[in-house]
Formats: structure tokens, sequence, C-alpha cells
């Protein structure tokens, strides 16, 4: 049963934009008016994730826009360059398109990879970020290979995504049976997402190679990203994380680059946070703007 608060009629209401950045087609979708919020979904999801934190964000006076990274979704994907520094260039250059110099960023999964690149390089842009349910290459220890299965649930694709061809040729034709596995260990509230959705998103051509890639460039992100962590982010950064997922560690994670962190718990949720438990999620992220424009007056 989804949460009553945001009923999925309430799509009829999103506005879908198709911008030309960097020579390819990317798909945003926005609702709303006021200040703007980039929404960032991760793997293995696209924009439709965000669809419940776009109708809060819009009924509290605020610009919401969700997008499909390269590649995935909607947009279409480059040769190249799936690295967290081209992409977050990509997506502040879509921002400066539509209009906004400066924005808050909301970011999960690998959205969360791609919003502490965006903040760590556009600064000057970034004026809040919110991240949520990942640990970030690069600053999070690189995990053992020797944990028990149990305990490798939420990390065993790391390197799997990161083969040259293999994960194509195991998933081509079978991509129901890889995403659904994922959706299935990952969610606590399996009913509530919308596996549906991104399976067949992921099933169209390319579409799950393109997935694979920004785990391939793994290597190249966790360079960017120690150079990164040299220069604290001092805008204010919200670190969410789901109980029965990453819990504390994405707090744990950003806690040595940002110097204003927050840190909050999303209690009975796995890792889908903003399909399992929306409400609990836009309770904290909009308390978090609320107050961080207080103190900004």
């Amino acid at each position: 049963m989804q949460p009553s608060f945001a009923q999925e009629s309430d799509i009829t209401s999103l506005h879908h934009h198709s911008l030309l950045v960097r020579g390819r087609r990317l798909h945003c979708v926005s609702q709303g008016s006021g200040t703007p919020v980039l929404l960032i979904p991760g793997w293995p999801q696209t924009w439709y994730t965000w669809r419940y934190v776009m109708k809060a964000l819009a009924t509290a006076g605020y610009q919401a826009i969700a997008l499909d990274p390269p590649g995935t979704g909607d947009s279409q994907a480059p040769s190249g360059g799936y690295d967290t520094g081209n992409i977050a260039a990509t997506l502040h250059e879509a921002m400066v398109q539509m209009g906004h110099a400066r924005y808050t960023v909301i970011g999960h999964d690998i959205g969360m990879w791609v919003g502490y690149a965006l903040a760590s390089d556009f600064p000057q842009a970034v004026e809040k970020l919110i991240l949520t349910e990942a640990v970030i290459p690069g600053l999070a220890p690189a995990p053992s290979i020797f944990v028990a299965p149990g305990e490798n649930i939420f990390l065993w694709h790391f390197m799997f995504n990161q083969l040259a061809d293999l994960p194509e040729a195991l998933t081509e034709g079978r991509e129901d049976r890889y995403l659904s596995f994922i959706f299935d260990k990952w969610s606590w509230h399996r009913s509530r997402v919308a596996s549906e959705v991104y399976i067949r998103a992921y099933s169209a051509p390319g579409k799950l190679h393109a997935g694979f890639n920004y785990y391939r460039a793994i290597p190249e992100t966790v360079l960017q990203n120690q150079r990164r962590a040299l220069t604290p982010l001092t805008m204010p950064v919200l670190a969410i994380g789901a109980e029965h997922a990453t819990a504390d560690a994405p707090f744990l994670t950003l806690q040595p680059v940002a110097t204003d962190l927050r840190h909050a718990m999303v209690a009975d949720c796995g890792h889908f946070i903003t399909e399992e438990r929306p409400e609990a999620f836009c309770d904290l992220l909009l308390v978090f703007l609320l107050q961080e424009a207080s103190r900004a007056a």
C-alpha cells in the first residue's frame, strides 16, 4: 500500500523537460515553483523514485527537479565519462541551463556520490546538501572480500558491476531476474518500491550497460574524491541512513569532509528510503531546509 500523502495521481502535475547538455539529451522532471532543489536518483532506479518527495517539496514552496542521470531512464548515454566529476558537471550545466545558478542537492545511492562531487566541485552553486543511503568511494574504507554473505548483501554488486563484459553477458534478457533480486534483498517494505518501473527502464537496450559503467568508473571517482577530501564542504549537510540498510554509514562517510554536518536515521526502512518511508524522509529534509533558511535569514 502506498503512503496516503502522495498518491500516484500526483504525477499528472509533473513537467517533463528534454535538455541538450554536452551534446546529449538529458531528461528532467519538475514540479512546483520557488527555490530549486535538484534530486539525483541512484542505481537501479530513475527519476521516478522521487515522485513523493517532489510533491512534498512543491507543497512546501520549492521547485523540485528530478532527472535521469546520463545513460539511465530517458537520458541518452555518453560513450564514457561516468566518473562523478563528469556526471556532476553535466548536472550542474543542466541546472544552469534551466536558469538556476544556486540550488539545493538531494542524492540517493549513486546520487549520493554525484551529490558529493557536485557540492565539492561547485561549492558556489550548492547551497545545501542532503545525502542518503550510500557510502562514497574514496571516502569510505574499502570493504573486505571475506565478510560473511549476510553482511555483504549491500556490497557484492560493487565488484560484479565493475567487471568488463561479463555482467552484460549474464543479465541480457534476464534483467528482471537480476534486478528483482536487488529489490527483494535491499528493501524492507518491498511492496512500496515501484520495481516494475525500474526493471522496464533498465531492460531497454544499453541501459544496464550504462548503469554498470558508473561502477566501472569507481577507480577514477576514488582518485577524484581523495583530492576533494582535502577541501571539506562548508555548506550545511544532512546525512540520512535507513535502519535496515546503511544505518549511520552515510554520516560516518561524510564526517571527515563536511564542517556543518547533521545526521538522521529513518526507522523501519530499507535501502529505497524515498519510497519505503517517504513521509519520514520528507519530514527530515523539510525540517532541515526550514532550519537552514531561518539561519540564513
